[in-house]
């Protein structure tokens, strides 16, 4: 496995999973069966290539087990809140993160069950988190997997909508040259100035933009997020499509606004405060 590669983004729709399932599954999205975590929460998942997108959640009655275990989400808000790399050994990474200062929390251990052809068996994770409030904009994590050939299956990586992978993180903060410090810091990379904000961009493909306010606000006007008092925010998630994304028939218009620019297709989700993009692969 590729050190710090992407391995997913996360957003956080609390107990509101299942309006979540088919919103997304009206964008296009192949999802996986709802799992149940250890921890308490639940969970689909929409797998790409090498990486995939996370609805992440509790039950309707609250986070089952330990009402304390899953308090990232419960207090967090809703929407784009998690930005995860790969690892292959986490206690290795959490020596890394000791030593850059940033260690949090020791790794933890979790899975779910999953069925495949009638059979039960465990995906099994590893996770190590990036100590709360060194990225103002979410948790920023690395995992590593136990089981990948449980969690990235042919039958989960083909959708509709022909997106092929995560291409981008945005990152929205009040204090751009701080942010890409710490990112560069993390990942042993340096971010490239661009005619709008700056972008890094991380180990086995996809980039993290950092941008301030008014460059978010140019780049995707009346569907940007807002900081609403925060420092930070991930602004945006962007996708590379296999089709053409500006002839794409989206479904459930009830739950998103939708912009179609020259090169790409914008969304907003307003009930999960979150922004997508959907452009063409290679374009």
């Amino acid at each position: 496995m590729d050190e710090n590669n992407l391995d997913h983004v996360v957003i956080n729709v609390k107990d509101d999973m299942d309006l979540a399932q088919l919103a997304f599954s009206d964008l296009g999205f192949t999802l996986t069966p709802r799992g149940y975590h250890t921890l308490g929460s639940i969970n689909h998942l929409m797998m790409f290539g090498s990486d995939y997108m996370e609805l992440i959640g509790f039950p309707e009655h609250g986070v089952v087990n330990n009402p304390n275990s899953r308090s990232d989400l419960t207090t967090a808000p809703f929407g784009i809140n998690g930005l995860v790399f790969k690892s292959s050994d986490v206690d290795k990474t959490f020596e890394k993160l000791v030593e850059l200062e940033m260690d949090g929390d020791p790794p933890k251990s979790f899975s779910r069950p999953v069925e495949l052809d009638g059979r039960k068996t465990d995906a099994k994770f590893r996770t190590v988190t990036v100590r709360a409030g060194v990225f103002p904009e979410g948790r920023v994590y690395f995992c590593e997997h136990g089981t990948p050939e449980l969690v990235w299956r042919p039958e989960w990586q083909s959708h509709e909508n022909g997106i092929e992978a995560v291409s981008e993180i945005v990152v929205v903060t009040r204090d751009p040259a701080k942010s890409g410090d710490l990112y560069s810091k993390l990942l042993g990379t340096s971010f490239v100035k661009k005619s709008l904000g700056k972008s890094l961009e991380i180990p086995g493909g996809g980039f993290i933009t950092v941008y301030s306010e008014d460059e978010y606000q140019e780049r995707y006007g009346q569907l940007a997020s807002s900081l609403e008092g925060r420092d930070a925010i991930f602004g945006a998630l962007v996708f590379e499509s296999a089709k053409d994304i500006l002839k794409l028939d989206i479904q459930g218009a009830e739950h998103f606004k939708l912009e179609r620019k020259k090169s790409s297709l914008v969304l907003r989700v307003p009930k999960y405060d979150s922004v997508l993009e959907f452009t063409k692969s290679g374009g």
